[in-house]
C-alpha cells in the first residue's frame, strides 16, 4: 500500500483479516484504531504550535506543468502535499491505520466488497465550492482513465466504480476482495469536477502551467517556470482545526527554489538560500555540513530515527536490452561492486548494506524458505534457481575470503559460461562484438560510486561508460525504458499491496511511466506479486512478500546498494518541534508538524499585552 511518488511511508504491525460494517471515523487492516472518536490530534503534533512565518525550500531540477498526476512532465515539488486531499489521511504513529479527512464517516460492507465514505458536510475547495460526492465519483474515474499517469490505472484496478447515494454519501463497489482495498481506496487525492470541465486534465490545450484547486491548506500563489513556485496557506481552509489537521501546515507561506543539482543546493543552503533539507550523501553529511554557522547554532545538524521499510536501492540492468537477458551475465555485474570499499572509504561508513527488496522490515526473507512461504515457491521449483530454496540472501562481500579477486573470479566464470570471452583485454561474444554499455545518471554525486565500479568492471574487459544528464531528459528517458543501468530506489510500505503489480509484473513491463524499469516478464515473479495483493492475513502476506523477495534476488536484475534508518536533516535554527517523534514518515511529513519560532513568540507578546 503505497501512493505514487511520494513514497508515502510505511507502518508496521501485526495483522490479521477482519471486517466492519459500521460506519467509523477511520479504518484500519485489521480494525483496529489507536485514536477514537472525538479525538484532539495527533500525538506526533504539538498544542503549543502556531500559525505563521515563512519556510523557504528547494527542490533539484526544473518544472515544466502543474498537475502531479499526469505522465508527461515534471510538476513542483508539493502540489500532491499541500493543495490535493484524500478522503482519509494515515496515521504516522501507528501502522495500517487511517482517519477520516474530507469523509467524516466510512463503512465498509461485511463482504468487503464494497465502502461508503460520507462527506464532510464543511469540505471545500479553495475557490470556496463544496466537496461532493460527484466530485469524488469524477476523481476516481479520473484515477482509473489513460488520462493520469499509468501507476494509478494499476493502484486502483480492483475499485470497479463509484455510485452516488445522495448528496453527502458515495459508495465504491470492488471487483474482488482485497484486506487493503479499502485503505487504497480511502487515498484518492480529491479533485474538483466543475474546475476540469472546462479545462484540459493532461494539459495538452496548452494550459499545463495554470495553477490548480484543491482542498488543502495551501494554495498556489506565484509560479516561476522552472525556478520556483510558492504557496500560501488558505485563510478560510476548512479543515484548520480538523483532528487530522490540528499543529499541521503552520506555515503562513512556503517557497520552493530549484537548483541545478544536490552540490549546488548544498552550497546555497549553507549561505543561507533556504532553510531545510535533507542530506542523502554521506560526504556531504560528514564533510560538507560544517563551518562558523553550524558552530554557533545558526545551523542545526541531526539525524532522525525512523522505523520505515527501506526497501531496495540498486544499480538497476534493462532487461530489455539483449545484454542483459542472461541471468548469468546480471549476476557478474553484481559481483564487481565492491560495497565494502565504497561505505569505508567514500561513505564514511554511515550505510548499512540492501539484502533484501524489503530492507529494514519483518517482510525480509531470512534464512531459506519454510512454511507457507515454502508452499508458495514449490509449485514453481523447476523454473526457479536452486539458490531460492538453498541459501539465504546475501550480497556479494568483499570481505569474505579472497575478497575482490574471488569475486571477481567468480564473475569471470559466470560470463564465460554465458558465452562471453576476453580478447586482447576486451570482452566479447561468439560474433565478436564487445560487451559496453552505458549507466545513466541523474545526480553527479553518484559518479565517484561508479567510477570504482566501472575500474573493476573494465577488470573482467567490460567497457562502461556513466554519465548525468539534465533532470528533464532523464525524466523522459526513464519513463520510455531508454537505459541500459541506472540508480533506482524502490521506497516500500509495511504493507505491500497493488504497486507491486506496478514494480515487478509482467502487465507493466511494455507500459510506458511503469516502475518495471527492469522489464520483468516473470509468469513467478507474477503470481507472488497476485499472493501479496490478494493475501486475506498477515501471515499469508508476510509469506508472499518474502517469497518474491527470493524470487527478485535470485533474478540478479539490480546491484544491491545500501540503505539508512535515520533521516540526516540539516536546518535553520527557527523552528519549533513537538516533543514527539512519529515512528513511520518521510522528513517532509515531520517537518509539516514544526512550526517558526517567531509565529509563538508573536503569540506570547499578544497574550502578554492582552
Amino acid at each position: 500500500m503505497t501512493s505514487c511518488f511520494t513514497f508515502f511511508v510505511s507502518l508496521f504491525f501485526l495483522v490479521t483479516s477482519a471486517s466492519a460494517s459500521h460506519a467509523g471515523h477511520g479504518i484500519s487492516i485489521d480494525g483496529t484504531l489507536k485514536y477514537k472518536a472525538g479525538f484532539s490530534r495527533f500525538d506526533y503534533t504539538s498544542p503549543n504550535a502556531r500559525k505563521g512565518g515563512r519556510l523557504v525550500l528547494h527542490d533539484n531540477g526544473s518544472f515544466d506543468k502543474m498537475n502531479p498526476f499526469t505522465l508527461k512532465g515534471t510538476a513542483p515539488f508539493g502540489i500532491e502535499m499541500f493543495v490535493f486531499e484524500p478522503l482519509a489521511v494515515g496515521s504516522l504513529d501507528e501502522p495500517f491505520a487511517e482517519y477520516g479527512l474530507i469523509a467524516k464517516e466510512i463503512e465498509l460492507a461485511e463482504d468487503r466488497l464494497s465502502m461508503t465514505f460520507t462527506i464532510d458536510e464543511n469540505a471545500r475547495f479553495s475557490d470556496g465550492t463544496p466537496v461532493t460526492p460527484e466530485d469524488v465519483r469524477f476523481s476516481l474515474e479520473t484515477f482509473k482513465s489513460d488520462r493520469v499517469h499509468p501507476f494509478y490505472p494499476f493502484y486502483y484496478q480492483d475499485i470497479k466504480e463509484a455510485v452516488v447515494l445522495d448528496k453527502h454519501r458515495v459508495k465504491f463497489i470492488f471487483n474482488r476482495t482485497n484486506r487493503e482495498l479499502h485503505m487504497i481506496a480511502a487515498q484518492i487525492p480529491i479533485l474538483p469536477k466543475a474546475y476540469f470541465a472546462h479545462r484540459s486534465f493532461t494539459g495538452d490545450s496548452g494550459d499545463a502551467m495554470t495553477p490548480l484547486i484543491g482542498s488543502g491548506p495551501y494554495i498556489i500563489d506565484k509560479v516561476n517556470q522552472g525556478r520556483s513556485i510558492s504557496y500560501v496557506r488558505n485563510p478560510d481552509y476548512w479543515a484548520i482545526d480538523h483532528p487530522v489537521r490540528k499543529g499541521m501546515y503552520n506555515f503562513d507561506s512556503i517557497v520552493v527554489n530549484y537548483y541545478k543539482d544536490q552540490i549546488v543546493a548544498v552550497e546555497a543552503f549553507k549561505a543561507g538560500e533556504f532553510d531545510f533539507m535533507m542530506v542523502n550523501i554521506a560526504k556531504q553529511w560528514a564533510r560538507d555540513m560544517t563551518g562558523k554557522r553550524f558552530d554557533d547554532g545558526q545551523l542545526v545538524k541531526k539525524r532522525f530515527p525512523h522505523h520505515n521499510n527501506a526497501g531496495m536501492q540498486g544499480f538497476l540492468m534493462n532487461t530489455r536490452r539483449p545484454l542483459f537477458k542472461d541471468i548469468r551475465v546480471r549476476q557478474a555485474l553484481g559481483l564487481a561492486f565492491d560495497f565494502h570499499w565504497t561505505n569505508k572509504s567514500l561513505f564514511y561508513n554511515q550505510y548499512k548494506r540492501n539484502n533484501s527488496f524489503f530492507s529494514n522490515s519483518y517482510l525480509a526473507a531470512e534464512g531459506t524458505p519454510s512454511g507457507l512461504e515454502l508452499s508458495y515457491l514449490e509449485p514453481h521449483r523447476d523454473s526457479l534457481p536452486p539458490e531460492v530454496f538453498t541459501t539465504p540472501l546475501k550480497a556479494p562481500d568483499s570481505t569474505d575470503p579472497g575478497g575482490m579477486r574471488a569475486n571477481l573470479r567468480k564473475a569471470r566464470k559466470l560470463l564465460l559460461d554465458a558465452g562471453w570471452k576476453v580478447d586482447r583485454g576486451v570482452l566479447k561474444d561468439a560474433s565478436g562484438k564487445s560487451f559496453s554499455f552505458e549507466i545513466l545518471l541523474v545526480s553527479p554525486s553518484f559518479e565517484r560510486v561508479m567510477a570504482p565500479y566501472v575500474k573493476n568492471l573494465k577488470k573482467l574487459g567490460i567497457q562502461v561508460d556513466y554519465r548525468k544528464i539534465d533532470p528533464a531528459l532523464y525524466t523522459d528517458r526513464i519513463q520510455n525504458f531508454d537505459f541500459d543501468m541506472i540508480v533506482q530506489v524502490y521506497g516500500q510500505s509495511l504493507s505491500p499491496g497493488n504497486e507491486q503489480k506496478n514494480y515487478w509484473h509482467s502487465e507493466s513491463a511494455d507500459h510506458p511511466g511503469s516502475k518495471n524499469l527492469a522489464g520483468i516478464k516473470d509468469p513467478v515473479v507474477d503470481a507472488m506479486v497476485e499472493k501479496i495483493i490478494y493475501a486475506d492475513t498477515q501471515k499469508e502476506l508476510t509469506a508472499a512478500c518474502k517469497a518474491l523477495d527470493r524470487v527478485l534476488w535470485y533474478g540478479y536484475y539490480l546491484v544491491p546498494n545500501w540503505y539508512l534508518n535515520v533521516h540526516r536533516l540539516v536546518y535553520r535554527n527557527m523552528f519549533m518541534q513537538p516533543e514527539t517523534l512519529p515512528l513511520y514518515y518521510n522528513h517532509y511529513q515531520l517537518l509539516m508538524t514544526w512550526w517558526d519560532k517567531s509565529a509563538s513568540s508573536e503569540s506570547n507578546e499578544k497574550q502578554q499585552d492582552q
